[in-house]
């Protein structure tokens, strides 16, 4: 891929990501909250140490995230008895509600503006997933 393809997609990535993450902002999330919390859905219970590193966040932005899901009962938070400088957090009954909503609004938008192309288009999209998911993964590995 030349400059200018690779400039048309991270445009196009970064728009995408912005229409989407939009829409957790009916839940009185932010994009990050939203994403914070579909982690710790997905994964939890999970170490904050793991967390930062998955999500890249620096430690004290996401202190700020896990004090603003846990004060909306999304999350729970376990201190580690054997280090208590160190925690683990899981979703409430209430986050994961939260964000199943936030996910089936994103695939409903998502179904509905794919109707909106052709097929061959749809094709193409769902052909790029893995060459787009093995982009994500390379990217979150430090340049060397």
């Amino acid at each position: 891929m030349d400059d200018d393809g690779a400039i048309r997609l991270r445009r196009v990535v970064g728009k995408l990501a912005r229409q989407l993450n939009s829409l957790a902002t009916g839940e009185g999330l932010t994009p990050s909250q939203a994403s914070v919390l579909g982690l710790i859905v997905a994964r939890g219970p999970i170490s904050l140490a793991e967390l930062t590193s998955l999500e890249g966040l620096n430690p004290t932005m996401l202190s700020r995230v896990i004090g603003r899901l846990q004060a909306m009962e999304l999350i729970s938070r376990t201190p580690d008895p054997a280090d208590l400088r160190s925690a683990s957090v899981a979703s409430t009954p209430a986050g994961q509600r939260v964000d199943q909503e936030i996910k089936a609004r994103r695939a409903a938008a998502v179904a509905k503006n794919l109707a909106q192309l052709t097929d061959g288009q749809v094709r193409a999209l769902t052909e790029a997933l893995p060459a787009l998911e093995a982009l994500a993964e390379a990217m979150r590995e430090p340049p060397g």
